[in-house]
């Protein structure tokens, strides 16, 4: 009986200490963070530091503007990087004959201002492809795929060794899951896969610090031989194993809904998961359930159209006020639920001079072509810029330009 009295306490103890242990768990059960369904503590060596300003130029053929456009760029909404096409069809307009005019004077205007350069290559030439190919390819907005691999390795790797060091980043074609951007044949990912093998082979060999991007692929729910599905043709590059020739995944993100409309709510509400800003999270899955989530995802183009005209993109287009509000609210979002694993964010764009109201990429542009600044470029000048657990402030209401010179700093 003596023993069992003694006893006694020890078993309230022990109870306690049990109970303690439980309510601990349940305590950590419901403050736990959720898991992050889009992995971004796996990612590693990074190409970009999160997040990345870019927006996508047209600075080949110089109006007057060219340099106009960088110092708006580059100083007005501070912006450090540009994407710009580097046209295999005016680099080498016959075969073996170099033109560097263009490209040499927009590299030496970026690195005079500090700025750089993510080169997007394609715009294959007649000579490089099949005559019936070369007749497709009467508009130049439009793409095909070269008859022989090796000429459009010789180019991507002579770019690559003429500006090594000065490029930082090359996006390997654009687009290829569209027909248009094909040669007019069907999406074909297996041919893109080795495409880009061919291209990154050859930068490697000559610039092997130099960061490669995957074609971004445009969203769409079409299955056939004008268009494949982003998600659809993602999938089967993994199957090809691109990844391991690239630094970055490359996307598109044209903005279809507001930014916070994810594709569980675009199906909700009666549209295609693919009609979301946020269909990249999607895509980010398909990295992840393939076992690439270590790498980054590079969003290419993103951005609203205020287009009335054109069926194709006028039933989402939105109003000037709408596109500023809707940009400045897509970075805020990538920058509290992507980082890091969304790194580059190309908006586009800064307008070609030459582009008309008939031109459909009149109506994403930030600025028109006659240098009117449109509600979103505005809100760029004032838009904070997140560089990792920096935040580097725009020109705020009320500043003298002095005043925002004074405290200006850049972004890497």
């Amino acid at each position: 009986m003596q023993k069992s009295v003694r006893q006694f306490p020890r078993l309230i103890l022990f109870t306690l200490i049990i109970i303690l242990i439980a309510i601990s768990g349940l305590v950590y059960w419901l403050i736990r963070p959720e898991p992050d369904p889009f992995a971004g503590d796996a990612i590693v060596d990074p190409p970009f530091e999160s997040l990345t300003y870019s927006i996508q130029t047209f600075l080949w053929w110089d109006e007057g503007q060219a340099g106009t456009h960088l110092d708006w760029v580059n100083f007005l909404i501070n912006f450090q990087y540009i994407k710009q096409t580097f046209p295999w069809r005016d680099l080498e307009p016959r075969q073996g004959e170099w033109d560097f005019t263009q490209a040499d004077r927009i590299m030496d205007a970026t690195e005079e201002r500090g700025m750089r350069v993510i080169a997007r290559l394609g715009q294959v030439p007649a000579w490089a492809i099949s005559a019936d190919e070369a007749a497709f390819l009467s508009d130049e907005e439009h793409d095909s795929p070269p008859s022989d691999l090796s000429t459009w390795a010789n180019y991507c790797g002579t770019v690559a060794e003429r500006y090594q060091g000065r490029i930082y980043a090359y996006q390997i074609w654009n687009e290829p899951n569209l027909s248009r951007e094909w040669g007019n044949q069907a999406p074909d990912a297996k041919g893109y896969v080795e495409l880009l093998v061919a291209c990154s082979e050859a930068i490697r060999a000559v610039d092997p610090d130099a960061v490669l991007i995957s074609a971004g692929l445009a969203p769409n729910g079409q299955d056939d031989a004008l268009a494949q599905r982003d998600d659809v043709y993602l999938d089967t590059m993994y199957k090809h194993n691109f990844q391991q020739y690239v630094d970055a995944v490359g996307v598109h993100a044209p903005g279809f809904a507001p930014p916070h409309i994810g594709p569980d709510d675009a199906v909700a509400n009666g549209n295609g998961r693919w009609q979301s800003f946020r269909r990249v999270e999607d895509l980010r899955k398909i990295m992840i359930a393939n076992g690439d989530s270590a790498r980054q995802m590079a969003i290419l183009e993103f951005g609203w159209t205020t287009d009335p005209n054109n069926p194709v993109y006028s039933y989402f287009a939105v109003s000037e006020e709408l596109q500023a509000q809707y940009t400045r609210e897509a970075f805020e979002y990538a920058v509290e639920h992507w980082r890091p694993w969304v790194g580059l964010m190309s908006l586009i764009y800064m307008p070609d001079v030459n582009w008309t109201e008939n031109d459909e990429e009149y109506w994403w542009a930030v600025t028109t072509p006659d240098g009117r600044f449109r509600e979103v470029f505005h809100m760029l000048i004032g838009l904070p810029k997140h560089c990792g657990d920096k935040v580097v402030y725009g020109w705020l209401p009320g500043w003298t330009e002095e005043e925002y010179r004074e405290q200006r700093s850049t972004c890497y």
